[in-house]
C-alpha cells in the first residue's frame, strides 16, 4: 500500500530522519514509539508531505507522491491525518465541519454529505453533538469529532500524532476507545502515540524510532517483551519501570507521590490504582524504613508487568538483617500493606535487605 525507499529530512543543518525504507501494508495497525525530539511526527508528516521529504520515495499504491508532477492533492485524499490540536473550525457547528471537504474536494451532494456525516459522528457517539460548536466540546469530544471529520473524506489510511497528548487523563479513554474500534474494522492506521499499552494492544507493528529512523520494527510481543536492540531495551525498561531514591534528610513526600502517579498513568491506570500503590509505598519507605532507619538511603522500584497486570515494588537499603514483620510498632502500617498486597517477601543479602511487594 505505501513503499518508503530513502526517506531523509533535514531542517536547515539539522538532519532528523536518515535513510528510512519500510512498507505498510493495507489492514495494518502501526504505532509509532519512541524516546522525545526522535522525529516521530515528523516522520508521519512527511508521509503526507505537510513536510516536503529532503530526499527519498514515498510511493502509494504504486504511485510516486514525492515526484514534481504528482498529483498531491489526490493522492492526499486517500490519507486522512488527525492532529494533537484537533484543528477544527470553531466558527461551524459539527456536522458543518465534517462535510466541508466530502462536498468541496469530493463533489459530495449537500445531503449525502449530511447524512453520511451523521453516521461518522453516529460511530464515534457524537450524534447528538452534531449541531453543536467546537467550543462547546470537552477536549475528548473534540477529537473524537476530529476523527469524525478524517472518516468523513472516505480514506484508505489515518495517520494519528499524538492524538491523546493534548487531552486531559480523564478523557483519554474515550479517544482511544474510538481508534480501537476502528482498528478492529480493518482500517489501515499509523500512530504516533505514548500511550503504551495501547499501543501493545491494538497494533499489529510498532516502529520504535531513535538514531534519526526506524531502530527497531517488530511486532508488539517483540519490541515490548523480546526487544533486540539496546536502545530499544533501555526504553521499554524505562517506560515500564520507576525508580526513586528517598533518604530520611530529604525525603520530599509530595515529590514522592507525584512521581509514581506520573509513571502508572502513563501506564493508563486508574485514579483508584494509582492511590493504592501510592499507599503501599508510603507505609513501606516513610511509615516504616525511615521511621526506623532515619539515615538509611532506600532504593524503591516499582515495576509493571502489561502480561499479568500486575504492580511490582521493590526496595533495598543496607544494614543488618531488618525484622520487618515482628516489628510492633510496623504493624498497622503492614495490615494497610497486606490489605492490597498479594506477596510480601523479605530477604537480606551481602549485608542488604531486600523487600518485594506484588500488588
Amino acid at each position: 500500500m505505501i513503499a518508503i525507499n530513502g526517506l531523509y529530512k533535514q531542517f536547515g543543518e539539522l538532519s532528523v530522519l536518515e535513510n528510512i525504507s519500510t512498507e505498510i501494508k493495507e489492514g495494518e495497525v502501526i504505532s509509532i514509539i519512541g524516546p522525545s525530539g526522535c522525529g516521530k511526527s515528523t516522520f508521519l508528516r512527511c508521509i503526507n508531505l505537510l513536510e516536503t521529504p529532503t530526499k527519498g520515495e514515498i510511493v502509494i499504491d504504486g504511485q510516486n507522491i514525492s515526484a514534481k508532477n504528482a498529483d498531491v492533492s489526490g493522492l492526499r485524499q486517500k490519507m486522512g491525518m488527525v492532529f494533537q490540536s484537533f484543528n477544527l473550525f470553531s466558527h461551524l457547528m459539527i456536522i458543518e465541519n465534517l462535510m466541508l471537504g466530502p462536498v468541496n474536494l469530493l463533489k459530495v451532494p449537500r445531503q449525502q454529505a449530511y447524512d453520511e456525516g451523521l453516521q461518522y459522528l453516529e460511530m464515534v457517539g457524537l450524534r447528538a453533538k452534531a449541531l453543536a460548536f467546537p467550543d462547546e466540546l470537552s477536549g475528548g469530544q473534540k477529537q473524537r469529532a476530529a476523527i469524525a471529520r478524517t472518516l468523513a473524506m472516505k480514506p484508505e489510511i489515518v495517520l494519528f500524532d499524538e492524538p491523546t497528548s493534548a487531552l486531559d487523563p480523564t478523557m483519554v479513554s474515550e479517544v482511544l476507545g474510538v481508534i480501537r474500534k476502528l482498528a478492529a474494522t480493518g482500517m489501515t492506521m499509523m500512530i504516533v502515540t505514548h500511550e503504551m499499552k495501547f499501543a501493545r494492544d491494538v497494533s499489529s507493528r510498532v516502529f520504535y524510532m531513535d538514531e534519526k529512523g526506524i531502530y527497531e520494527d517488530g511486532t508488539p510481543t517483540e519490541i515490548f517483551d523480546h526487544p533486540q536492540k539496546p536502545r530499544t531495551r533501555a526504553f521499554i525498561r524505562k517506560i515500564s519501570s520507576f525508580e526513586y531514591i528517598a533518604d530520611g534528610k530529604g525525603f520530599d513526600l509530595y515529590e514522592f507521590n507525584a512521581k509514581i502517579e506520573d509513571f502508572l498513568k502513563k501506564q493508563m491506570f486508574t485514579e483508584r490504582q494509582i492511590m493504592n500503590v501510592q499507599l503501599v509505598c508510603e507505609e513501606l519507605v516513610l511509615a516504616i524504613l525511615l521511621r526506623a532507619f532515619p539515615k538509611a538511603t532506600v532504593s524503591l522500584l516499582i515495576e509493571y508487568s502489561d502480561l499479568s497486570g500486575e504492580v511490582t515494588i521493590q526496595v533495598s537499603f543496607e544494614g543488618e538483617t531488618y525484622e520487618l514483620e515482628k516489628a510492633e510498632e510496623n504493624q498497622i502500617s503492614l495490615a494497610i500493606i497486606h490489605a492490597y498486597a498479594k506477596s510480601l517477601a523479605i530477604e537480606n543479602k551481602d549485608g542488604k535487605n531486600y523487600i518485594k511487594i506484588v500488588i
